[in-house]
């Protein structure tokens, strides 16, 4: 990753991501669909919009209590949910707010929520760039005003289809894809996308698709 290249990304439930370096720890959306025990062990968390598959406040109370010197980055949705239990750890940002968060180097990118329907207003969604290299979206196809390496792709949800999915790779034109937001397909459902995204399908536009099961370690960039 940017500064780090020895950096580690670790998949867990649904939206949830892992990120290591140098002995700290980041976690992205540690969700209701994701691992009871998510979040905790973290140093830094970022929650990018408030609905519960990707904003669990007893996952974050339970790893800011595990560790007493752990904060959060998220939108104002979320902060003034949970800022008053941990004052002064809560910290809110919005599009082009960069931070340092456990020794990660953070920009924002996004504003708000993909349409699900017409009738259900829209929210706030913010996306997180990780040391300049990997992108989580959160619920959007925000496309960031920069390049980046690693994009963690929502694979299935409420609110997207497969030529979506397949031109948002296309636009925002990174060299890895791995999937996330993939809590609500079983093994048919990841086999026939994955084939789509890969070489059975119309092509990425050079993205090299990776579908990882929780669990699952890799090194962005390498």
């Amino acid at each position: 990753m940017g500064s780090d290249a020895n950096a580690t990304l670790t998949k867990k439930g649904h939206s949830c991501v892992r990120l290591e370096k140098a002995g700290r720890t980041l976690v992205i959306d540690p969700g209701g669909f994701s691992e009871p025990d998510a979040a905790l062990g973290a140093d830094a968390l970022l929650v990018t919009h408030e609905h519960a598959d990707h904003f669990d406040e007893l996952r974050l109370r339970a790893a800011m209590e595990d560790n007493p010197a752990a904060e959060i980055w998220t939108l104002r949705s979320v902060a003034e949910q949970i800022s008053g239990a941990f004052p002064g750890r809560v910290h809110t940002v919005g599009e082009g707010d960069t931070f340092e968060a456990a020794g990660f180097e953070v920009e924002v990118h996004g504003q708000l929520h993909a349409v699900i329907h017409p009738d259900i207003p829209r929210i706030t969604n913010v996306g997180y760039v990780v040391d300049g290299t990997v992108f989580h979206p959160g619920d959007a196809l925000t496309v960031p005003a920069r390049p980046v390496h690693t994009l963690l792709l929502p694979m299935h949800a409420p609110w997207n289809k497969f030529s979506e999915v397949l031109d948002y790779v296309r636009a925002v034109a990174p060299e890895q894809v791995y999937d996330i937001h993939d809590g609500l397909l079983n093994d048919n459902g990841l086999g026939v996308l994955g084939r789509m995204l890969g070489e059975g399908g119309p092509g990425t536009g050079g993205a090299v698709h990776t579908h990882l099961p929780p669990g699952e370690s890799v090194v962005p960039g390498r």
